[in-house]
């Protein structure tokens, strides 16, 4: 085979891994936006209630995602080795570790949703709906944690149709419940934002059980093993040893944008609209970003277990090139037709304004920002995790929180300091992170030998 054709062999691979990553988190996008949609009709106030409370949610899970795409990197990197027995031995290390997290997240969630929402200084109007909304989600964090171990650990064994076959059923019931259970059709009492957040827990409660059985059976490539549950001192260090920086630069960043979210609430529900709308059509686009970068921590993790450095320099490269032309293309849509999508949420003036201009001022630093997103995978595959701790560190906490109140607040600029805040760190982090590339420590900092 020659190299043109191991070229595109290598290509079609990770397309073939990508393309129902991309699908299973566009899907997952839906959960939010079919809240966002049906609650739109009741009004601003119930509409930013899923926007605030995401930036309060986003943080407190995060902490354990790191873990699962630790568990992503070593099943590859195992997967690679062709030793089957590590692949099964990690997926029961990496849920033994996720269950005690999901836990306690939950118990935290629930328990200080209350202070940290007055924290974030949410405006009144919005601090019933907001408060129903984050309570009930966190309860049904445990169910979360279950998909999110099916999906890293299929994903790090190179099967990424298995959950976005479970997405797609999940996601298709939570289109049904949420008008059922917000406006009350039919025998359901309308529930209104606890409706909204009700359905997203039973859709995630179906797929949590759905993960289960697959992950017990053992017919798609790694199997539930009970003997694998019992903690192993050194294969939970390695796990956490990966997986605690990644948590680290991840729930830090999360609560920069949750200090965010606050500096945004000070503005009033317009703002926080505009802001909470901005942000998932901005995600939407930025899904394939975050697809291709899985689908290369993936490979990269599957060929530097192989020993195979070039093939893994390869696919960092097709996947960059990839998602730079799909993310031009739709952040030119948002620049030109920002008002279009806004609209499309809510026809209110005073938000379509404010998101007019938050779509003018950052949508070209999310094209630097995505790309940055794929180069992470590359990080991530080679358990080289640290500087993504750092990068999403200084992301929100050295650029984003601080200009965002410096332009907005002491600058008097208003809204637009905060998009230029945001326009400002993506840019940044992003040609950081393309040096760190170049100096290729991310090749080098797992030993297959010693997993």
């Amino acid at each position: 085979m020659n190299i043109i054709q191991e070229d595109k062999v290598l290509y079609k691979q990770l397309l073939d891994l990508a393309l129902p990553i991309m699908g299973a988190n566009l899907l997952q996008m839906f959960y939010n936006l079919a809240d966002a949609y049906f609650l739109g009709k009741l009004g601003k106030e119930a509409l930013s209630a899923p926007s605030i409370a995401f930036t309060l949610i986003f943080f407190m899970v995060v902490f354990g995602t790191g873990f699962s795409l630790a568990g992503t990197t070593l099943i590859a990197q195992s997967k690679g080795k062709k030793d089957q027995s590590k692949v099964d031995f990690y997926l029961g290390q990496m849920i033994l570790i996720l269950i005690c997290t999901s836990i306690v997240i939950m118990v935290l969630g629930v328990s200080f949703s209350k202070p940290l929402l007055h924290l974030l200084q949410v405006p009144q109007s919005a601090f019933d709906y907001t408060y129903e909304y984050v309570t009930i989600i966190f309860l049904g964090i445990p169910l979360m944690f279950m998909t999110i171990v099916l999906q890293s650990a299929m994903q790090g064994i190179g099967n990424s149709l298995t959950p976005l076959f479970i997405q797609l059923c999940t996601v298709l019931l939570n289109v049904v419940l949420d008008p059922l259970l917000i406006f009350g059709i039919g025998p359901f009492p309308a529930m209104e934002v606890r409706g909204a957040a009700l359905a997203t827990v039973v859709s995630q409660g179906v797929a949590s059980i759905i993960a289960f059985f697959i992950l017990v059976k053992g017919d798609c490539g790694l199997k539930l093993r009970l003997c694998n549950l019992r903690p192993d001192k050194e294969a939970v260090t390695r796990i956490i040893k990966i997986g605690l920086p990644s948590s680290l630069g991840q729930s830090l960043s999360a609560f920069g944008f949750t200090v965010l979210q606050g500096i945004v609430n000070s503005y009033g529900t317009a703002v926080v609209a505009a802001f909470g709308v901005g942000n998932r059509i901005t995600n939407i686009f930025s899904m394939p970003a975050q697809g291709f970068a899985q689908a290369t921590s993936s490979l990269v993790g599957q060929s530097l277990g192989a020993k195979c450095k070039e093939r893994a320099v390869l696919v960092v490269k097709q996947a960059a090139f990839s998602i730079f032309v799909f993310i031009t293309i739709g952040m030119s849509l948002t620049f030109f037709y920002g008002h279009s999508f806004v609209k499309f949420f809510i026809n209110d003036p005073e938000v379509i304004h404010h998101g007019i201009y938050l779509f003018r001022i950052n949508s070209i630093s999310v094209i630097a920002f995505a790309v940055f997103t794929v180069i992470t995978g590359a990080f991530q595959g080679g358990g080289d995790t640290k500087p993504i701790m750092f990068l999403n560190i200084l992301r929100l906490w050295g650029l984003r929180v601080p200009l965002a109140y410096l332009l907005s607040h002491t600058m008097g600029w208003g809204p637009i300091g905060i998009w230029s805040a945001m326009f400002t760190s993506n840019l940044i982090v992003a040609i950081l992170g393309f040096f760190h590339l170049k100096r290729g420590r991310w090749l080098v900092k797992i030993d297959p030998d010693k997993i």
